[in-house]
């Protein structure tokens, strides 16, 4: 999911499950307070225990949201990509045959590719999930959400991606789409993971990180030549669909 440039303070803010806005928002996030390491004194001492407790809530409450989905699938993408712009109506016509297919289609719940996943699974009459996150600015689900969560913290919204899906479909996108190919990629090669096929969605767009991983990160011996094997690439929405649907034994 992409993050726009720095903004104003927002009219609106998303607070896990609480909405605050105009004069009741709150500078920062949950997850930057946590993060941060600014200042010497020892409170975290004092305060970090106790937010063991609402960080659990977000694992109880996603859990208990989720448990019952049937085979899904997690798209990721853009959160810039236009509305009406051929990616976007990609990505509509990709959540469309993912949910004729059988799949709840889950996403980040943002706009652009991801509203764009949501539509077609929603016209298409599946299950759309989307799994928001607190963000320094506005953000909140897009209109085509049937099961939404807005979570504090990255690393819990980042779990139920993978806990609840058996794939990812990976549109154009920026630094957190990438967080999110690489974490799949990871835990598929370090094999946390079975069965998990990722597929990269828009040849052109992708093929210079591809040719990077084979001609630099392979060629120089960090990574063997089989973890080029670890996802496929493709321009063409069926055959996305069959990847995931022949790996996941549909």
């Amino acid at each position: 999911m992409a993050i726009p440039e720095e903004q104003g303070p927002p009219e609106q803010q998303y607070l896990g499950p609480v909405v605050r806005r105009r004069d009741q928002v709150t500078p920062g996030t949950t997850d930057q307070r946590l993060l941060d390491t600014e200042g010497g004194d020892s409170e975290w001492v004092h305060t970090d225990p106790w937010r063991v407790m609402r960080i659990q809530s977000e694992f109880v409450e996603g859990f208990g949201a989720l448990a019952e989905l049937p085979s899904a699938i997690s798209v990721f993408g853009s959160a810039r990509t236009p509305v009406g712009s051929p990616e976007y109506e990609t990505g509509v016509r990709l959540g469309k045959a993912l949910a004729e297919a059988g799949f709840a289609v889950i996403t980040g719940g943002g706009p652009g590719a991801m509203e764009a996943a949501n539509k077609g699974a929603r016209e298409a009459k599946g299950i759309s999930v989307g799994l928001g996150i607190e963000l320094p600015f506005e953000q909140g689900l897009n209109p085509h959400v049937d099961i939404g969560m807005n979570f504090r913290y990255f690393f819990v919204r980042k779990t139920m991606f993978v806990k609840y899906a058996q794939g990812f479909v990976v549109l154009p996108g920026g630094l957190g789409t990438l967080d999110e190919l690489f974490e799949a990629l990871t835990l598929v090669q370090t094999r946390k993971v079975t069965r998990f096929p990722i597929v990269l969605f828009g040849t052109e767009y992708w093929s210079g990180l591809v040719d990077w991983l084979r001609d630099s990160v392979v060629a120089q011996g960090k990574a063997s030549v089989h973890d080029l094997l670890l996802f496929h690439v493709t321009d063409d929405v069926d055959e996305a669909v069959s990847m995931v649907a022949k790996e996941v034994g549909r």
